[in-house]
């Protein structure tokens, strides 16, 4: 799909998974500053559920929502020119402990008609016309709002493949096929998920991804304070370090059969990984969190740069963009081969298993960055990889199913 024109002046609902007000960033969060660009943009907040009242009501996020119901806050507050952010002024129940998918779908389509109706006050108050609704791969709580608000075109984006998450799976396996197949379109930024979405809907496009590297066109030279100590060469990972996606046991074999190599990780770590053999070996290095413009200077420094993802039903379609942060410096990198790795196939070492690592790591060390013509490649690759250009395929998608 090519199209050089963007989707212009057109109202768009986007409902999804990650709320507005949440600190972290997200796809969904970046292509609707995207959007907004040349399109007027509502960007839904998840509404509050009884649950997260009882275990938060403290939390400020939860004290906001509280007020909007009791109608001491708006719930619709701009944010640019073409972007509003919207508090739904609704409370829905907790169900998902219900598991009779019927029953839990009956109640489900109760939660959908409470939001429905405050997202219809909404769109009334910004007088939105002819919408494209954009969900964000919310299976549950935006399963019925095709059917409840009506909108011009539906769209549904898979950029997780949520069913290997305990919290979706008992309704999902039913549910995500179900809304997949009753949207009008489905995009994804992988091709993996992008060859699942299409076994229910034909009009299924991968989008690519995009990802904001702007902190990696400069970086400085100057070496982290808690980089000095270590030996080269630094085998280095960046991101949050968690067993649901990155593999201990490869790790503690690599550690251990290269005890010249320095692993470095830089980021907040998960409880398995807190209490793992990694912690007692001498060659494997824990940083800790960092603030995410600091995170470039560590990259700079690592001599190898590695994704060694476990191979599961998370990991196996999934985009990491941490790649492409690694590839906006230039870094040889080494990551497990998988579905969604393909497009990387050109400038990565990919591979499976601790010799196979081994081997590409010392690939990628013997490179050192010597190949300055590759160097350029691999930051170009990163760098096309913008929201404008995913974006621009969602559009191209959209206007699939609009002509």
């Amino acid at each position: 799909m090519k199209n050089a024109l963007p989707l212009q002046n057109r109202d768009i609902i986007i409902v999804g998974l990650q709320p507005w007000d949440t600190e972290i960033g997200s796809n969904c969060k970046n292509i609707a500053v995207e959007m907004s660009r040349h399109n007027r943009v509502l960007y839904v907040n998840s509404p509050l559920d009884r649950i997260s009242i009882a275990r938060g009501k403290n939390d400020e996020k939860i004290q906001t929502r509280l007020q909007v119901i009791s109608g001491k806050k708006q719930g619709l507050q701009q944010i640019d020119t073409n972007f509003w952010q919207y508090y739904p002024d609704t409370i829905i129940e907790s169900i998902n402990w219900i598991k009779v998918t019927p029953i839990f779908s009956f109640f489900n389509k109760i939660n959908n008609r409470r939001i429905a109706k405050s997202i219809q006050k909404a769109i009334k108050q910004l007088a939105f016309k002819n919408y494209i609704l954009f969900n964000d791969n919310d299976i549950f709580r935006s399963f019925y709002l095709k059917d409840f608000l009506q909108p011009a075109v539906s769209v549904y984006y898979s950029r997780d493949y949520l069913l290997a998450v305990d919290y979706w799976k008992t309704h999902g396996y039913k549910l995500e096929p179900a809304i997949i197949a009753k949207s009008d379109v489905c995009v994804a930024n992988s091709t993996h998920l992008t060859n699942y979405c299409g076994q229910y809907n034909k009009n299924s496009f991968y989008v690519g991804q995009g990802c904001d590297l702007s902190i990696y066109k400069q970086v400085a030279s100057k070496i982290p304070d808690d980089l000095l100590p270590i030996p080269k060469p630094i085998i280095g990972y960046t991101g949050y370090i968690t067993a649901l996606r990155l593999d201990i046991k490869l790790l503690v074999a690599i550690a251990k059969k290269q005890p010249t190599w320095q692993l470095v990780f830089v980021g907040p770590e998960d409880a398995d990984f807190a209490s793992s053999e990694l912690h007692s070996l001498a060659n494997v290095h824990f940083l800790g969190a960092k603030e995410p413009e600091t995170l470039p200077a560590y990259v700079n420094q690592f001599n190898v740069c590695i994704n060694p993802q476990i191979l599961n039903e998370v990991t196996i379609g999934n985009y990491p963009r941490k790649v492409d942060e690694y590839l906006a410096l230039g870094k040889p990198v080494v990551a497990t081969e998988t579905e969604g790795m393909v497009i990387f196939k050109d400038y990565v070492y990919l591979g499976t298993g601790v010799d196979a690592y081994i081997q590409l790591i010392e690939n990628a060390l013997a490179e050192n960055d010597t190949n300055a013509a590759m160097v350029e490649e691999r930051k170009a690759l990163a760098f096309s990889h913008t929201w404008e250009n995913s974006v621009q395929e969602i559009y191209n998608a959209i206007k699939v199913v609009e002509q």
